[in-house]
């Protein structure tokens, strides 16, 4: 293309993005929803919010690092800048070839997130982003460059800029602009600045060396040493403050051979593998997990079944409650606070909304019980997943010092669902069955994401009552111990049901050959090979997953084939345990619920692991004959489930409880106690035990107490009795559990990292909207009939936009309208009118492409666009 034929570049932001194709508008609002939150008037509106600080830090959070270090390079470069010029601060002198390859990627990256504008002879960052990245003395640019010489010298005396001309060896002028020009090319001079450094003192030079990577200010006395002097005298070093001197930016750079940056890092750091273990191994093992946290969830919501803890004032456990619930769950507190956390997330439980609040299971977690168990994985790990909600917090403080608890407010980080789908993305880039180290997982999402959680965070204390700003390193830590708990990981590495989450498809199978080759290196997709990528060929790497979260219906697709994948791998519900002489039962694996909560109510559970040991004890047997069952129930339901015979023991300590309970009989009167036997009231009576009660005899058979009935069973119970309770008419009480469930509740909403990324539909919408918006605002018209300021709407009296409205119809010309809708939204258009009549005028709207209908009275003017107008 030629030089005429090439068109003119860019004079600002709005007219680069006026030149961009719908496609790479598209990209640009994806990637920063903010700028269509509300939808823009047109392209103009849309260049001044992306200038906006908020939404350019927001953009500048989400660069990688090289991005950020090429944005932070051409803050500190000319304005405009040439693309060599940029490729010299990045690439130094020795023009290092990867960054000479990355650095167009990372170049287009800024152009794609409008921070850049411009060719790549006048390249411009936008004003907010040098503003934020250039270096002063309050805010050091990270690049630990100071400000140029002319920067440095603003207000110095003409007299002291000739004398530091001379003293370089530079002829003195007549001005000190041409000075300070020709003082600048003699440092940006690689040749003269190394004659001129090759003359200087050793302790001056070592000076330049403390400084040179920043900060390059320092302190200096009023009578500064010869070392000191000799560089402030030729300009090596100036002064900006009594006391204070700065190395000059083009100084740095010759002694950095140009580099803006000390350590350019061009290439993403590898995710190493730490071990490497076979795909079973980690399926199986990931599984056993799975089904620990469907019995863990499952014994937290049987714990709370009849209420649970009480409900903070200001929301939340109490730090007695989650003692109380992590010895319960037998796991440390920050554990339990994760299942507490995730059963929330489920809609499992929720506050139950009365006067004196408690937290209770939901009418969802009945629901869910009936699931498959693969199913009821599934849907716990669907909830976490996009959970912003951090349970890791629980136990810190937040920033107005205030402990932040289970269950209550403050717990959500917008950023937690990225970095958790990132760490696991990262797992599943690595080959089957390889763990990766921690420290590198950390060290690649501090590469991706080198602003987030460093700048933007805010700041808690954790338990140990230090301060930590790096959120999204604890974000991803917490991420890799809440997969291995949910058995998304087994072993550190990602299961094939935990890739499936995802979205990535299955992996293919081993072949024979692979079976029998031996070592050889792999590497994930997209992964340079590094240090513990050397692994077995046959550990293949896996298929690639979405770059960024799923939509909802990809991520219930996923979801189901996950809960295929794991139900394989679960171990079959028992009908049967084993009964043992010790009066134990032995379930050697996961019991179906009719017989596990029978065997629940009947005996206690004794520990827990691949097998649930339970123990009979007379009180666990009197629970279950409280509940309404007999001791013939009893024997029936032990004979009928146990494989082996039920041990002599056992059917005595039956028989032995169930001939007690319900001897004595306790009623309300303020209580009663009645027993056919006078003989057992006489014991009770002569017991020292039972003076608290306070008893005494009505009859042969009837005893009176001072105690509340349910005082009376506890106290009799306690004496070693077993006593029933009985009604008015004199039968017996059943005492069931009563489950206590909460009104219909439903999960807590994450809380979105700004606004959601627009769908295809919403984006289309939006880029016609503004497209239409600009053709209005930038279609010429009629010198004086439009207004002088660019954006505001024409204003005309009704009876002359009536009139011109009606000769339009007739010359068939098209008009520039403005327009303000039922909502009170106005903007502009611009319209071919066909006819008026009854207050309405009917037209076809250029900028919508099709024809509508205005109500003349929502018109606020009009204006003839000029003859030329396209």
């Amino acid at each position: 293309m030629s030089t005429e034929d090439r068109p003119p570049a860019p004079r600002s932001l709005a007219e680069a993005l006026r030149g961009r194709d719908d496609v790479s508008l598209g990209a640009l609002l994806r990637s920063r929803p903010d700028l269509i939150t509300p939808v823009p008037t047109d392209l103009t509106q849309l260049a001044t919010r992306a200038g906006t600080r908020a939404s350019v830090v927001r953009a500048l959070e989400r660069l990688d690092r090289f991005a950020l270090q090429t944005a932070e390079a051409l803050a500190v470069a000319a304005d405009p800048a040439a693309y060599g010029e940029l490729l010299g601060l990045m690439a130094g002198d020795d023009a290092d070839p990867a960054v000479v390859a990355a650095l167009p990627h990372a170049l287009g990256v800024l152009r794609e997130q409008a921070l850049v504008w411009g060719g790549d002879d006048r390249l411009r960052l936008v004003r907010t982003a040098r503003e934020l990245l250039a270096p002063s003395p309050q805010h050091p640019s990270p690049t630990g460059l100071g400000p140029t010489v002319q920067e440095a010298t603003a207000g110095m005396s003409p007299g002291r800029i000739q004398e530091i001309v001379t003293a370089a060896g530079l002829p003195s002028t007549h001005d000190s602009v041409s000075a300070m020009t020709s003082l600048t090319e003699l440092f940006t001079d690689r040749r003269r600045m190394a004659a001129l450094l090759a003359g200087a003192p050793a302790d001056s030079l070592d000076v330049l060396e403390r400084l040179v990577w920043g900060p390059p200010y320092g302190q200096v006395t009023a009578d500064p040493a010869a070392r000191l002097r000799w560089l402030l005298d030729r300009g090596l070093l100036l002064p900006t403050a009594p006391g204070t001197v700065v190395l000059p930016r083009e100084v740095a750079l010759h002694l950095r051979r140009g580099l803006a940056h000390r350590t350019p890092e061009p290439v993403p750091p590898a995710v190493e593998a730490a071990a490497v273990h076979r795909p079973q191994v980690v399926d199986s093992t990931a599984a056993g997990q799975a089904y620990t946290a469907l019995a863990t969830v499952e014994d937290l919501l049987k714990d709370w079944d009849e209420g649970g803890p009480a409900v903070l004032r200001a929301g939340g456990l109490s730090v007695r409650d989650l003692k109380r619930t992590a010895v319960a769950l037998d796991v440390p507190e920050p554990v339990a606070a994760f299942w507490v956390e995730l059963a929330y997330a489920a809609g499992l439980i929720a506050p139950d909304g009365e006067a004196d609040e408690r937290y209770a299971a939901t009418p969802g977690y009945d629901e869910w019980l009936e699931l498959p168990a693969a199913e009821r994985w599934s849907r716990l790990v669907t909830a976490w997943l996009p959970a912003t909600r951090t349970p890791g917090l629980v136990g810190g403080r937040d920033a107005k010092d205030r402990t932040l608890s289970a269950l209550g407010p403050g717990l959500d980080r917008s950023a937690a669902p990225e970095v958790r789908h990132r760490v696991l993305a990262l797992l599943a880039g690595l080959p089957e069955g390889a763990a990766p180290a921690a420290e590198s997982v950390l060290a690649r999402l501090r590469w991706e994401r080198p602003l987030r959680g460093a700048a933007g965070a805010p700041r808690e204390r954790t338990r140990a009552g230090g301060s930590e700003d790096d959120l999204r390193s604890r974000l991803a830590e917490w991420a890799l111990s809440e997969a291995e708990l949910l058995g998304v990981t087994g072993r550190g590495a990602l299961s094939a049901h935990g890739r499936a989450l995802l979205g990535a498809p299955a992996a293919p199978a081993k072949s024979p050959e692979a079976e029998s080759s031996g070592p050889a290196e792999s590497s994930g997709p997209g992964e340079p090979s590094g240090p513990g990528d050397k692994l077995p060929v046959h550990h293949r790497p896996a298929p690639l997953v979405p770059l960024s979260p799923l939509s909802p219906t990809e991520q219930a697709v996923a979801s189901a084939t996950a809960a295929r994948l794991l139900t394989p791998l679960l171990p079959e519900p028992l009908d049967h345990v084993l009964l043992q002489a010790d009066l134990t039962a032995v379930a050697p694996g996961p019991l179906r619920r009719p017989l596990a909560d029978m065997l629940g109510v009947l005996a206690d559970v004794e520990s827990k692991g691949g097998a649930t040991v339970y123990r009979f004890t007379p009180g666990s047997v009197r629970r279950a004959l409280d509940a309404g069952q007999s001791a013939s129930d009893l024997h029936a339901f032990l004979a009928a489930h146990s494989r082996t015979p039920v041990p002599q023991p056992l059917t005595y300590l039956i028989d032995d409880v169930a001939r007690r309970h319900g001897h004595l009989r306790v009623g309300a009167a303020s209580a009663y106690v009645r027993c056919d036997d006078d003989a057992v009231l006489n014991e009770i009576l002569a017991d020292k035990r039972a003076a608290g009660l306070g008893l005494r005899r009505l009859a042969p058979t009837v005893l009176a107490a001072q105690t509340d009935p349910a005082g009376l069973l506890e106290g009799l119970r306690a004496m070693g009795f077993a006593p029933a309770a009985e009604s008015a008419e004199g039968d017996v009480l059943i005492t069931r559990a009563h489950a206590h469930r909460t009104p219909p509740r439903t999960a807590p909403e994450p809380v979105p990292d700004g606004p959601p990324v627009p769908d295809d539909t919403l984006l289309a919408a939006a880029l016609r909207a503004i497209r239409a918006g600009d053709l209005a605002s930038t279609t010429p018209r009629k010198p004086g009939t439009a207004p002088e300021v660019n954006g505001e709407l024409p204003r005309t009296g009704s009876a002359e936009t009536l009139a011109t409205v009606q000769a339009a119809v007739l010359t068939g010309e098209a008009l520039w309208i403005g327009y303000v809708n039922a909502e009170g939204a106005a903007s502009q258009r611009v319209i071919a009118p066909i006819r008026v009549e009854g207050g309405f005028v009917t037209a076809y709207d250029h900028t919508a492409d099709e024809v509508r209908t205005y109500p003349l009275h929502r018109i606020t003017g009009v204006a003839e666009l000029a003859d030329d107008a396209g």
